[in-house]
């Protein structure tokens, strides 16, 4: 069985890249799980995240799917020729050091188009230590959009998409339902909050 992505989710209409991370996916033992949803703006939260090999299985996946997506990364990886492929394929960098406002651009970005997909890790870091940072659900509250809870599961090479969650505006509540939704599944390594 093909996993596809709704037609209605911009295309990057790189048969190359769709070959090759199909290819990669097949060689690798990774598959897909669950349904992307066919909603216009949808915030994408991956979890766990613990290793620089997320971005490969990203990418992936991503190849794969041959979707156009919005990322946030950190602000130094977007240098040179490596800062040009990551923008190329939809990122966007974050200094995480200033408070320049970065949700609430964000949440402007949403309200200023008819259909946006954004990525990223709630976590906002790999190290072990760490746990979920709230942006994520004010970006998402802020711009009335769900959050649709994906996941990189290591143990069964399932690049995973779970259900839509739509935040409520109480922070505590919602943050502790990501969590323990994510608790059980394993990145490349265990986090300490998932003990």
């Amino acid at each position: 069985m093909t996993f596809e992505a709704p037609l209605s989710y911009a295309r990057r209409h790189g048969v190359i890249t769709k070959l090759i991370g199909s290819l990669v996916m097949r060689l690798s033992g990774w598959r897909f799980e669950g349904e992307l949803p066919d909603v216009p703006k949808v915030l994408i939260s991956v979890a766990p995240h613990t290793s620089n090999w997320d971005f490969v299985v990203g990418v992936m996946g991503l190849w794969s799917l041959d979707i156009k997506l919005s990322f946030i990364g950190k602000h130094t990886l977007f240098r040179g020729w490596f800062g040009t492929w990551l923008r190329s394929l939809g990122g966007i960098p974050a200094d995480r050091r200033a408070k320049n406002g970065l949700v609430g651009d964000v949440v402007t970005a949403f309200n200023a188009r008819d259909r946006m997909v954004l990525a990223l890790s709630p976590e906002g870091t790999r190290m072990l230590d760490k746990g979920f940072k709230s942006g994520f659900l004010h970006i998402a509250y802020g711009a009335k959009a769900p959050i649709l809870l994906a996941y990189f599961d290591f143990k069964n090479r399932v690049i995973g998409f779970g259900p839509l969650f739509y935040p409520s505006g109480n922070i505590e509540a919602d943050l502790k339902h990501v969590i323990d939704f994510y608790r059980p599944i394993r990145g490349k390594y265990l986090k300490t909050w998932q003990t």
